[in-house]
């Protein structure tokens, strides 16, 4: 697998989403993502305006969480909280899907649960949705489930976990490529913290890659190349 220094730092999502994260961390994060020239940084919604202020000058994106972490909100309170972020200035958004909506077998739910994210793109043109399916709660049934109802809602993306339950797996995001094809993404997150995990995900079809240890795995990254 040949990708350059530049392709693998866009396929980085820097990721800080703590609830105990501070201003100063958030600060760092940023600062950090440019200097790496990483694809984005996803905070919060409380830290969208000072990250968006910090990376003003750069391509570095800023993606916030919506519905996050259980995706329980009702609908159209996800639809507020991810028009107020991209009002504040976020160009993503990482969306969690109903999951026991999906458990319930109640797919028009879901579907309109995500489209009420993907519908602000007419309000705000090139956002880019991404549909956690939480992984660690689901059948491989239902995650093929939730990745088609995710492209049928006309997401950009499915995206693995929050981290909270579970994580990232090679077998899951080998699912989900397949189930959704080449036309979205897919992004493997939860619990990535090596690049030797990197490389597997993508090895697997993930096209995105969200991680805390961004920096570490930019480095070694970098290491890497010197000695080839």
């Amino acid at each position: 697998m040949k990708i350059s220094k530049n392709q693998f730092a866009k396929m980085i999502d820097h990721t800080l989403i703590r609830p105990d994260a501070t201003r100063g961390q958030i600060v760092r994060l940023c600062e950090e993502a440019k200097r790496y020239n990483l694809r984005c940084v996803c905070v919060n919604p409380a830290y969208v305006s000072l990250a968006v202020r910090l990376l003003r000058e750069t391509d570095v994106k800023v993606s916030s969480t919506v519905g996050f972490p259980y995706g329980s909100t009702l609908s159209e309170v996800k639809a507020f909280e991810a028009k107020r972020c991209l009002e504040n200035g976020a160009q993503e958004i990482d969306m969690v899907m109903n999951i026991g909506a999906l458990k319930s077998k109640e797919y028009g739910i879901v579907k309109e649960d995500i489209e009420a994210v993907v519908n602000l793109k007419r309000s705000f043109g090139s956002v880019v949705v991404k549909v956690i399916i939480e992984t660690g709660y689901l059948t491989d049934e239902e995650k093929v489930m939730a990745c088609k109802l995710a492209k049928k809602a006309r997401a950009d993306f499915v995206k693995t976990s929050t981290g909270i339950v579970g994580g990232a797996t090679v077998e899951d995001v080998i699912l989900m490529r397949k189930t959704v094809g080449k036309s979205i993404g897919v992004k493997a997150a939860g619990g990535i913290r090596t690049l030797k995990q990197v490389l597997a995900m993508i090895e697997a079809g993930a096209n995105r890659i969200g991680t805390s240890t961004a920096v570490a795995i930019i480095e070694d990254y970098l290491r890497l190349e010197r000695v080839k």
